[in-house]
């Protein structure tokens, strides 16, 4: 991480509307210590554009022709002071090196139970289609560690909701978009604010 931990600069990676990423920003705001300095997108026309803007908050894309994505993201991030990176709903791989220089300080939330309905091509409307397709019986959201494989880190934190013969991927959907913004904002304080604890009684 880049610096002492008094105060943690928080680096959003997403790639949608960014309405989880807008709940995570304006729960943090209550916090003076945790900071979302920087919002890293890969399209030009998103909806996290307009959080962006809305929060004063940075935004860089990311060309997704651009064989050195890693380095340019890196590029950003160092120029921030970023310590800590939010996936909310970012659909493409993290770089390696990413991982590499931010160990343990990447995480994900994913719309379903992983292991199950997770990996490459499971994101949104997919993963709650296979849900109700299978007749589930519970779904829910998973937070987890980010590495180098889609879906695959360490699991923080784990929720549940039902699923009724009677919902459909869009009620599914709003079932879960409910516990991503209830626990994902809660999560990532609680993380952050041991990692300053930590840094104090050291």
């Amino acid at each position: 991480m880049s610096q002492a931990l008094e105060n943690i600069q928080i680096a959003i990676f997403a790639s949608g509307n960014g309405t989880n990423a807008e709940n995570i920003i304006s729960y943090l705001k209550s916090i003076s210590n945790l900071h979302v300095s920087l919002i890293i997108s890969d399209k030009e026309n998103a909806g996290i554009h307009e959080v962006a803007f809305n929060n004063n908050i940075p935004i860089f894309v990311i060309p997704k022709s651009d064989i050195n994505i890693g380095d340019e993201i890196l590029r950003h991030l160092k120029s921030y002071q970023i310590d800590f990176i939010v996936l909310a709903g970012y659909l493409k791989k993290v770089p390696v090196n990413i991982l590499q220089a931010f160990e343990r300080n990447v995480i994900n939330i994913h719309p379903a139970l992983l292991p199950k309905y997770g990996g490459k091509g499971m994101y949104g409307k997919y993963v709650h289609e296979a849900v109700v397709s299978n007749k589930e019986t519970e779904s829910g959201i998973t937070i987890h560690y980010v590495d180098e494989i889609y879906d695959n880190g360490e699991i923080i934190l784990q929720e549940k909701c039902s699923v009724s013969e009677n919902d459909t991927a869009e009620t599914l959907a709003n079932k879960i978009h409910q516990l991503e913004y209830k626990y994902y904002p809660e999560v990532i304080a609680s993380l952050l604010k041991t990692k300053i604890n930590v840094k104090k009684t050291n």
